[in-house]
């Protein structure tokens, strides 16, 4: 169990990452584009904008994109249709303070210098409320359609960090596989910290060690209580033994929230069913294990999303917001 009392500090990146991620402390965030679509793959974006907006107001720590290049009708999910990227760009402009984060771009599928610029320029045009992370992808039908090489993804993924990574620093010397820099150009813009948080999804194909010393933080999937502990407990035992400062870890959960709070839980896919008294406790319980973050879909909610907004704002954001009148 973790000690909410716990005075250790996550290492200091941008304005996004620093109040999403606290030791001890769990925000909420939404998936966008907050529609309720249940089994249809592509959702209704008539009211994309105007829900960000509401999550911001209402207090929300963070809106997460996804990264869907093609709809492969096996997956049923076509993400939020908008490149993440480009979406970027226009929350960048639409939202004050809510961070805005991609869960996840898949990198063997782009080159890291686009990745590099497209999401610096989206922390820059943000005020640094871009949290970026990363997977080695798992929709095969998409890597013969980019002329990409699905059995070596998690070479090409390792590649790619060390490429971002180098991307901000000025006049960057890098000799990797998918390109070499001698320090004679410069990419901007630069990141409005330096860097860029990295969060990496689940394994990516790299062994546990290199995911707890390479990331900034871990996003992982929902699972029970002694299983979601012991993997997070694993992890902050593995960047112990790096000699690493710790690292925040974040996970996503399904939820359709019915008007009576007291109804109890009934699953759903990586999820469930529940009123918000549950809801809340299940939180509580995810905090006390160690995660930072939970980034909820609300794809099969049953209600108005925009009601379900309000209730889930009040019900939990009095106890799970990093703000800082908050205790």
């Amino acid at each position: 169990m973790v000690d909410k009392t716990d005075t250790r500090s996550f290492q200091e990146l941008n304005r996004a990452y620093n109040a999403v991620f606290r030791p001890g402390r769990l925000s909420v965030g939404l998936v966008m584009p907050l529609d309720a679509h249940g089994h249809d793959p592509v959702p209704d974006l008539t009211r994309h904008i105007e829900r960000a907006q509401l999550a911001d107001t209402l207090g929300f720590s963070a809106l997460w994109l996804r990264d869907v290049p093609f709809n492969v009708p096996s997956f049923g999910d076509a993400g939020q249709v908008f490149d993440p990227f480009v979406y970027l760009g226009a929350l960048a402009m639409a939202t004050r303070d809510i961070a805005l984060g991609v869960a996840s771009v898949v990198l063997p599928l782009r080159h890291p210098a686009h990745v590099a610029k497209a999401a610096a320029s989206a922390d820059v045009l943000s005020a640094g409320r871009l949290l970026l992370g990363i997977a080695s992808g798992d929709r095969p039908e998409e890597y013969p359609a980019l002329n990409m090489s699905f059995p070596d993804r998690g070479a090409r993924f390792r590649d790619s960090v060390d490429y971002i990574r180098a991307m901000g620093e000025g006049h960057p010397r890098i000799d990797a596989a998918q390109g070499t820099l001698t320090g004679g150009i410069d990419m901007l813009p630069k990141p409005m910290a330096g860097g860029l948080p990295l969060l990496i999804t689940g394994g990516s194909q790299q062994s546990p060690e290199w995911v707890a010393r390479n990331g900034d933080g871990w996003m992982t999937y929902p699972r029970d209580a002694a299983a979601q502990g012991r993997v997070v407990a694993e992890y902050r035992r593995r960047i112990a033994e790096a000699g690493l400062p710790d690292k925040p870890v974040m996970q996503s959960l399904y939820v359709d929230l019915v008007d009576q709070p007291e109804a109890p839980p009934r699953p759903i896919h990586l999820g469930f069913r529940s009123g918000t008294d549950f809801l809340r406790r299940y939180l509580a319980a995810l905090r006390d294990l160690g995660i930072n973050h939970v980034a909820l879909n609300l794809r099969f909610a049953g209600d108005d999303i925009e009601d379900t907004m309000h209730r889930l704002a009040g019900a939990l954001l009095p106890d799970f917001s990093n703000a800082e009148e908050n205790p």
